[in-house]
C-alpha cells in the first residue's frame, strides 16, 4: 500500500509541475477569448461600446482612434484586435490592419473570422511573396498547435492528466487482470495525450511572446546588404508585407521574408507583431 502512496504522490507533485510551467496565463474575456488586464483603475466598456457605436456608424477611423485607446489602457483581446483591425481595413490603412488581424490570430489562432480578414487584407499587399516549403513534420506540428490558444492546450492537458490519474487509481484498487490491463493502457494513452498537449501549448505560449515578426509599414523600403543607409540596396519592400526579424544593432533590423531572402531595414519602417 504504501508503494501506491508513492506512485500517486509523483503523480500529483508531475500534476503541480505541469501547472506551473505555464506560470501566469492569460485571464479570459466574456467572449472566451483571451484577456491580459494591466490597468484596474479604467474601465474599457464604456470606450469598447463606443467604438463599436462609431464602427456602426461608418465612422471607422474614430473607432480606431477609440479601440487604440483601450489597448493602451493595458487591455488586449483577440477580440479587440479584429475590432481594430476591421476599422484599420475600412479606413483603407492596409498595414495596420494586417498587424491587428496578426496580433489577434497570436491570440486566437483557430479564429476563422480572423484568418479570413486576414487573408482578405494579405491580398491587397503588393509583395507577392512564395513561401519556402517547410518539413512536413514542421508542418504538422505548426498547424496542430494553431488549432487552440496556449490557454486551451493548458486545460486539455490538464483534464487529460486527470483522467490518467483516476485511471490510475483503477489499475491499483482493481482485483481483476483484464481490468487491470485495460486501465493501465488507457492511463498510458491519456497520459500521452496529457503530455502532447502540454507540449503544443507550451510551444504557443513561446510562439506568442517570441514569434519576432513584424508589419512593413513605409509605403516602400529598399532592404540594404548592411545596417547603413550608405550601403547597396538588396530588393524592395513594400507596405503590408510581413517580415521576421533576426537581429538588431542600434536603429537597423536584419530582417528575412518568407522567401528566405534577408538583408537590413530601419527600424522606423516597420511595426512589430
Amino acid at each position: 500500500m504504501r508503494l501506491k502512496n508513492y506512485i500517486h504522490a509523483i503523480l500529483v507533485l508531475c500534476f503541480l509541475s505541469a501547472i506551473s510551467a505555464y506560470g501566469n496565463e492569460p485571464a479570459t474575456g466574456e467572449d472566451g477569448r483571451i484577456l491580459f488586464r494591466a490597468a484596474e483603475a479604467y474601465d474599457p466598456a464604456d470606450d469598447f461600446i463606443l467604438a463599436n457605436r462609431l464602427y456602426s456608424e461608418s465612422n471607422y477611423g474614430e473607432a480606431a482612434l477609440v479601440y487604440e485607446r483601450i489597448i493602451g489602457a493595458g487591455y488586449h483581446s483577440a477580440g479587440l484586435y479584429y475590432n481594430l483591425g476591421n476599422a484599420y481595413y475600412r479606413s483603407n490603412n492596409i498595414p495596420a490592419a494586417i498587424l491587428n488581424y496578426e496580433r489577434a490570430a497570436l491570440l486566437s489562432p483557430g479564429d476563422e473570422d480572423v484568418r479570413f480578414n486576414l487573408e482578405l487584407a494579405r491580398s491587397r499587399v503588393r509583395d507577392r511573396i512564395e513561401e519556402l516549403p517547410a518539413f512536413f513534420l514542421n508542418r504538422w506540428w505548426q498547424d496542430a498547435r494553431s488549432m487552440a490558444g496556449a490557454g486551451a492546450w493548458a486545460v486539455l492537458s490538464v483534464s487529460l492528466f486527470i483522467l490518467s490519474l483516476a485511471m490510475v487509481s483503477v489499475f491499483l484498487f482493481s482485483s481483476s487482470i483484464i481490468i487491470k490491463k485495460t486501465f493501465f493502457w488507457l492511463a498510458v494513452s491519456m497520459f500521452s495525450l496529457a503530455v502532447l498537449c502540454f507540449s503544443l501549448g507550451l510551444d504557443q505560449r513561446n510562439h506568442l511572446r517570441n514569434h519576432g515578426t513584424a508589419i512593413v509599414f513605409s509605403p516602400l523600403v529598399p532592404v540594404k546588404s548592411s545596417p547603413d543607409i550608405r550601403s547597396a540596396d538588396l530588393f524592395i519592400i513594400h507596405e503590408g508585407t510581413k517580415v521576421r526579424v533576426e537581429e538588431s544593432i542600434g536603429d537597423w533590423r536584419s530582417v528575412r521574408l518568407s522567401d528566405g531572402n534577408k538583408g537590413w531595414v530601419h527600424m522606423d519602417d516597420i511595426e512589430m507583431i
